[in-house]
């Protein structure tokens, strides 16, 4: 697709209201590899690359919320060199990218426990989320360490204990306030979830967040994924009549 069809597509994406929040498992990275007789880590590069455009794309076109499925609880059960990697990837993406962001004024949200990295990850992490906590444009949560169990859970043991020692009335207890106690807190449901990679299912990610969240799934490894199929993405959202169960 060329320049000028390429704006004309995002023409059509602005037409309409946005969605305020889209969620990404960005999922094919070892695979866009392996295709090109690459190592794994290569294509885990080329995925940081696709991240970082995306991000530019929704800041440019109005996007709020963008969540990204970067580190799961699961990711732990690969190979310690490419557990390493990741890791290495994620403090990289944090130093360099860091003051353009800032001066994109992105806000960086975390969602997992980060206390099972590294001290110098844990270290960028803190440092990215100071320095762009009075960001407005776009908040971009990085899932690291993440799962949609463990956030419902972590939620339950918090509220528990607040019942426990008689803060909280079990009758005050309700979705909203529920939600208060995600990682996510008080931020907008995700209304469309993008995967890549060809798999069709959540993978524990955003279980709870994701009960009305349009779901978007494409063959297309996430180092290929662009500016056009992310409007393509969007554009089919558009066409979906969202009812939340009424009929309307």
């Amino acid at each position: 697709m060329n320049k000028k069809e390429l704006e004309k597509l995002k023409n059509e994406v602005l037409k309409r209201e946005l969605p305020k929040h889209i969620a990404i498992t960005m999922d094919g990275n070892g695979r866009w590899a392996k295709k090109r007789f690459l190592p794994r880590t290569a294509g885990h590069r080329e995925g940081v690359k696709t991240l970082r455009k995306i991000v530019e794309v929704c800041g440019d076109i109005g996007i709020k919320h963008l969540t990204v499925f970067a580190f799961s609880t699961e990711n732990w059960k690969r190979p310690d060199g490419e557990v390493s990697y990741l890791l290495k990837l994620l403090r990289e993406f944090l130093k360099k990218d860091l003051n353009t962001l800032h001066k994109n004024n992105v806000k960086i949200n975390i969602w997992g426990n980060i206390s099972e990295f590294d001290s110098g990850t844990r270290e960028e992490i803190k440092k990215a989320i100071k320095k762009t906590e009075g960001n407005t444009k776009l908040q971009l949560n990085l899932a690291l360490n993440y799962g949609g169990r463990s956030d419902i859970v972590k939620a339950c043991k918090n509220i528990s204990m607040k019942v426990k020692l008689g803060e909280l009335d079990i009758e005050q207890i309700n979705e909203d306030m529920f939600n208060s106690y995600l990682y996510s807190e008080n931020q907008p449901e995700p209304e469309l979830l993008i995967r890549t990679g060809g798999d069709y299912r959540l993978s524990n990610f955003l279980l709870y967040q994701s009960a009305y969240t349009e779901l978007w799934f494409t063959d297309v490894y996430w180092p290929a994924f662009n500016e056009e199929i992310f409007y393509r993405a969007i554009l089919d959202y558009y066409k979906v009549d969202r009812r939340f169960g009424d009929i309307q």
